[in-house]
């Protein structure tokens, strides 16, 4: 079974509250290209403007750091079919998730999925407010395990609120770790704690640090 964890870009979708919405606009109407093309065949070319950090998004090491890994450099085994811990926290409570929210035997090499129910607010005021984040402590707990990918169906991976004083420790350590960070993802509840493989794949763009991604997770069928 494949599980799409992935919003839909849209013209005027509102991912990250002050950053530009993607406009779509045509390059070659339908219309047009009828009098290029033989009869009956016709084509439509549209351009679309966006800034990366747009949906659901994947955050190379570039984007943090200007020596780092662009969307070009990224290794497709560290991005296709990963084993997945998903860490349920719908009902936590506290906005930090710590190391202590997190397994203790978490198995280098995988993507750990942080399912906080914040994605039921995307696209309303309420998504950027009081969100879920990844702690320090839960960084360097995820760095320590080895793990691949830290994905969050949140707003930021990081704490936005003006308490944080635009300190950004989850990102700064997770992509100075090398470990590749996927924001904005949904549907995550339905993704179990074990057994499944997570894929997320941006375009192979250089000198670019996000890009959004068709995330989506895989659950093998249960055998008959």
């Amino acid at each position: 079974m494949l599980i799409d964890l992935s919003h839909t870009v849209r013209a005027g979708l509102v991912t990250y509250p002050g950053l530009p919405a993607p406009t779509i606009t045509p390059h070659l109407t339908r219309e047009d290209s009828r009098r290029v093309y033989a009869p009956g065949t016709e084509f439509a070319m549209d351009v679309i403007t966006m800034i990366g950090n747009t949906g659901t998004y994947l955050d190379s090491p570039f984007h943090r750091y200007g020596d780092g890994g662009d969307l070009a450099s990224l290794e497709l085994a560290t991005l296709v079919d990963l084993p997945t811990v998903t860490v349920h926290l719908r009902d936590h409570g506290p906005r930090a998730i710590d190391a202590a929210d997190l397994p203790t035997d978490v198995p280098a090499g995988h993507a750990v999925l942080l399912d906080t129910g914040w994605d039921r607010r995307f696209g309303t005021a309420a998504y950027g407010q009081g969100a879920p984040f990844l702690t320090e402590a839960g960084a360097r707990a995820l760095i320590d395990h080895g793990v691949a990918l830290v994905g969050i169906d949140s707003v930021n991976i990081d704490d936005t609120s003006p308490d944080a004083a635009g300190a950004r420790p989850a990102h700064s350590l997770l992509l100075g770790a090398g470990i590749h960070v996927v924001e904005h993802l949904t549907g995550l509840d339905a993704v179990p704690a074990r057994g499944a493989t997570f894929t997320a794949v941006p375009p192979k763009v250089e000198g670019f640090g996000t890009f959004p991604v068709r995330a989506f997770a895989h659950v093998p069928d249960a055998p008959t």
